[in-house]
């Protein structure tokens, strides 16, 4: 942890894990859940905020009821490691909805994407029409994920206070 980031004490324990389960939860529905009062809780998450350790809050959305049922992982080759090139395909990658994740690898690949479609043709357009037509991809590699078992985005969390 860096110097701005507050030790995690229990408190701070049981706050970041009450909020990455329900990110709505109110001051008072927190401080109530943890067992604390409600200031002290309200400045807590203030200075957790504050500090970046909490990034932000989203609401988590399905998939399949938005019309994307396939998840496929892409391993992507570029040439030559060219900063150019390794600036751009960020770039696009930023900038391609479809493409959920993007991880810079070790390996035989220098990134793994996880890329959400409608069907397997629509997967087969973005790559053919897309991914693969970057300038400097070299190679790509899909496997495509048949079930979900695990799907949790709550990190978890170790107290730092000693």
């Amino acid at each position: 942890m860096d110097e701005d980031t507050p030790a995690i004490d229990r408190a701070h324990q049981r706050i970041l894990e009450a909020l990455q389960q329900d990110g709505r939860l109110s001051n008072v529905e927190l401080a109530q859940r943890i067992g604390m009062s409600e200031s002290p809780c309200f400045r807590r998450v203030r200075a957790l905020e504050g500090s970046g350790l909490i990034a932000g809050y989203t609401a988590r959305l399905d998939q399949r009821r938005l019309g994307l049922p396939v998840t496929a992982y892409v391993h992507v080759s570029i040439d030559k490691h060219d900063d150019h090139l390794r600036r751009d395909f960020v770039r696009r990658v930023e900038a391609e909805p479809h493409v959920i994740e993007c991880h810079a690898m070790t390996g035989s690949s220098d990134f793994l994407l996880k890329v959400v479609a409608r069907s397997i043709d629509h997967f087969s357009e973005l790559s053919m029409q897309g991914i693969l037509k970057w300038p400097g991809v070299r190679n790509m590699e899909s496997q495509f994920s048949l079930q979900t078992i695990k799907s949790n985005s709550a990190l978890p969390v170790a107290r730092t206070d000693g």
